[in-house]
């Protein structure tokens, strides 16, 4: 239940507070006296749309702040959004707009905690829902019908609706993963055939070492020269070693050295070190020779071997100029071909499979969206009989309606098209909501769904009406102000409306008025200026109520319109005691 509602700066409202009580609380005042302008302060401060122009000519922030009672459903919300309720056990909306240059710049709290748009549609659904005759343009249309509808169904309705949704994403998924195959089908083959030559190609070749290519070059070398390093080997066997000349090889110096260095060590042992150092060179020499000596003989010539060399090293080269700088790249490109072609030939589902996923959730759609035309239908029926019944009281005690569901293709929200037929005069044939009602009509239809919705479900418990009495007079605006009372019963009901029928029977009434007021200059505090502003006075006593009525009647404050006053507080008096017990 909305308590205590804080307006500053608000386009006409300068500084506003506002005091609600529970049951039906009604807001009067001549045509343009900004009644509605408090109902849009309570619609922008639960997330409603706001411009620039909503603040308060010469101010740069307006400020509203709405106190709310809380019940368990918004404890729960509280407790989910992890917001700390306040040591009174209200919740306190609070929403700053500020003018920056020509940038408009909002911050919404609940409790003191920045909340976002998403957060406060949540929480507007569980504390107010305003009604105003405008809505009864959208009520015109058929997907707002089929709206109201799913909503009144309740509970298993719209769990049914949840999982047509859920299903309807499963076939679009599947209707898109079988397109995209279908067109990249014959993409997919052209590069498959491209990606099995090339790996075809690559694995003949038969790559495995990225070191292959230069090991081959330097065997090419050794085998390109095998006379060249035998004649060599041979030479520096004989200076090493064994020399078939005559002349004295390394080994013969080093031995020659070596016994001189044994006869010196004789007469001074400091020679000793250099003696070990002579005789390890012999045998180095010695090993080398043998070495190079073994090498030499190992060396053979092989054509064969050459050929296949050569051989290899021009294919790798070839490979090398097609698919990579060098043979280490190539390799990498192989393997990457390997990967896309696992990618391209395993893909999970064949063509087939996936048209059969698509056919099994085409099915699957088919039966959900046939499962909630049923909770659709039943729903329906149920609201026929209830409508009629909230409408006859509004002199309506004619009317027929009738819900009615015809198939459509699937969608998220189901098959059904839903169309409110209506009748509201005997011997009429029903035709479309929007081809017969007219503005008084309208207004009664809506007043009637929303008291239908009260009963079905449980909804916000503060329920705000914008001249939804528009247009009517005498005997049906009595319907609707009896049909109001009975909403206020169970809901906290607030009305805007120029009926005197209307406002004889709220609990607490409101004039709105305009006032000219003089305040200081934005441009200087030695100049003044006339400004209009937005002021509400609380009607306590009955004759305070009394010249607000008459005033509603005649437009002024005459005898006449004052005993009509009185008489319609005194009737509404008598209208209220029974639904009190």
């Amino acid at each position: 239940m909305l308590a205590l509602l804080q307006i500053k700066n608000f386009t006409l409202i300068d500084q506003l507070e506002l005091t609600f009580n529970s049951g039906l609380n009604v807001l009067t005042g001549e045509t343009g006296a900004g009644k509605s302008i408090i109902l849009d302060a309570i619609d922008v401060v639960l997330g409603g749309k706001a411009t620039s122009r909503l603040i308060r000519q010469g101010k740069h922030q307006a400020m509203i702040e709405a106190t709310f009672q809380v019940n368990s459903s918004l404890q729960e919300w509280l407790n989910a959004q992890e917001i700390e309720p306040l040591e009174d056990g209200n919740l306190v909306a609070s929403r700053e707009l500020t003018l920056v240059g020509n940038t408009l710049r909002s911050r919404s709290r609940i409790n003191g905690v920045l909340v976002n748009r998403q957060q406060l549609s949540q929480l507007r659904d569980r504390l107010v829902e305003i009604t105003a005759q405008g809505q009864t343009v959208q009520l015109m249309n058929s997907t707002i019908q089929r709206e109201l509808l799913d909503l009144y169904g309740g509970v298993r309705l719209n769990q049914q609706r949840q999982q047509v949704q859920a299903s309807y994403d499963t076939y679009k998924t599947a209707e898109q993963t079988l397109n995209n195959r279908r067109h990249s089908e014959q993409q997919r083959l052209q590069r498959l055939d491209l990606i099995l030559y090339q790996l075809q190609e690559l694995e003949t070749v038969g790559l495995n070492d990225p070191d292959e290519l230069s090991q081959l070059e330097l065997e090419l070398e050794r085998l390109s020269h095998v006379v060249d390093l035998q004649q060599s080997s041979y030479q520096a066997y004989q200076l090493l070693y064994q020399n078939d000349r005559g002349e004295f090889s390394v080994t013969d110096s080093l031995g020659q050295v070596e016994s001189i260095l044994v006869n010196m060590v004789n007469y001074d042992p400091e020679v000793e070190s250099i003696l070990e150092m002579v005789h390890s060179a012999l045998n180095l020499v010695v090993d080398a020779g043998h070495l190079i000596n073994t090498y030499g003989d190992q060396q053979e010539a092989d054509p064969e071997r050459l050929a296949e060399v050569e051989e290899r090293i021009v294919l790798l080269k070839r490979i090398c100029r097609k698919y990579g700088s060098t043979l280490s790249e190539v390799i990498t490109y192989y393997e990457k071909l390997q990967q896309e072609k696992n990618e391209l030939t395993d893909q999970g589902q064949t063509i087939e499979e996936l048209e059969k996923n698509y056919t099994e959730a085409e099915e699957r759609l088919k039966e959900a969206c046939a499962k909630l035309t049923e909770h659709r239908q039943q729903a329906a029926k149920k609201l026929e009989t209830q409508l009629v019944k909230e409408l006859q009281p509004l002199a309506m005690d004619k009317v027929i309606f009738s819900c009615q569901i015809t198939p459509c293709p699937p969608s998220s929200t189901g098959a059904d098209s839903v169309i409110f037929y209506f009748s509201p005069n005997q011997g009429e044939k029903m035709q479309p909501l929007s081809n017969t009602a007219s503005g008084g009509e309208m207004s009664r239809f809506l007043l009637a769904l929303k008291a239908c919705f009260s009963q079905a479900q449980a909804q916000s418990e503060t329920l705000i009406f914008d001249e939804i009495d528009a247009g009517v007079s005498g005997k049906v605006t009595q319907a609707i102000a009896d049909k109001l009372y009975q909403l206020s019963q169970t809901h906290q009901v607030l009305c805007v409306t120029h009926q005197p029928l209307v406002a004889a029977m709220a609990d607490a009434h409101f004039r709105v008025v305009k006032q000219i007021i003089e305040e200081t200059s934005v441009l200087s505090e030695d100049l003044s200026e006339i400004r209009t502003v937005v002021r509400v006075t609380p009607l306590d006593s009955l004759q305070t109520r009394r010249d607000e009525l008459a005033f509603l009647t005649g437009g002024h404050s005459a005898d006449e319109a004052r005993a009509f006053a009185e008489s319609l507080l005194m009737k509404a008096a008598m209208q209220r005691k029974p639904q009190l017990t």
